[in-house]
């Protein structure tokens, strides 16, 4: 049985309205031109406080703040369960793995996100970065993860949509299992030992 890292934002949940919604909100804040939500749909996944940097905003620190404001107020759950996901995660505790939460997004509003809509039930631990920027890289995270549960990382699995998910698990030498229904691309999945396009196949890809 393995122990199964599962990636938040473009994995479990869809959180493009509530994401983008509040980078456009930071930037107009900011007096700075905001992209449209489908030309920001690249910020999900990755530390934001990196996203504001290559958007080019001079303060990063600044605009990461008004996201923050935004988000807390009500953004952080403008967000969908992708359809599927529950019976997923059902099947793979049946099936007796450990289910453990491993998101780019800080832990103190992920663990919020996943009680609301009913999946904290299924994690054993949620892993995410602290609000000041400790273990925003994903694969210090996994580290992090790892340390604190005792687990191998030789029978765990990290899944995911993006090239961060990717990375982190070989930074620590977990397999890696890519979504396709996220935001990332077919080139930042490759390397996985299985592709999934749709949630139901999440159980046979892990075995």
């Amino acid at each position: 049985m393995a122990a199964i890292f599962l990636d938040l934002d473009g994995t479990l949940v869809d959180p493009k309205p509530g994401i983008t919604g509040s980078v456009i909100h930071a930037l107009r804040a900011l007096g700075l031109d905001a992209p449209t939500p489908d030309a920001l749909e690249w910020v999900i996944g990755p530390a934001l406080i990196d996203s504001f940097a290559r958007l080019g905003v001079p303060d990063p620190t600044a605009a990461l703040e008004l996201y923050r404001a935004h988000y807390r107020g009500g953004a952080m759950y403008d967000c969908t369960v992708y359809p599927g996901i529950p019976a997923a995660l059902q099947a793979l505790t049946a099936a007796g793995h450990q289910l453990f939460l491993a998101t780019a997004k800080p832990h103190e509003y992920a663990r919020q996100i996943t009680a609301r809509f009913g999946l904290a039930p299924f994690f054993q631990a949620e892993f995410g970065p602290e609000l000041d920027g400790t273990r925003n890289d994903k694969g210090d995270l996994l580290a992090h993860a790892l340390d604190q549960t005792g687990l191998d990382a030789a029978t765990s699995v990290m899944v995911g949509d993006r090239s961060h998910d990717r990375n982190a698990a070989a930074h620590v030498g977990m397999r890696f299992v890519g979504v396709k229904w996220g935001y990332g691309s077919a080139e930042e999945l490759t390397g996985a030992i299985a592709t999934c396009d749709a949630p139901g196949d999440l159980p046979a890809a892990i075995g």
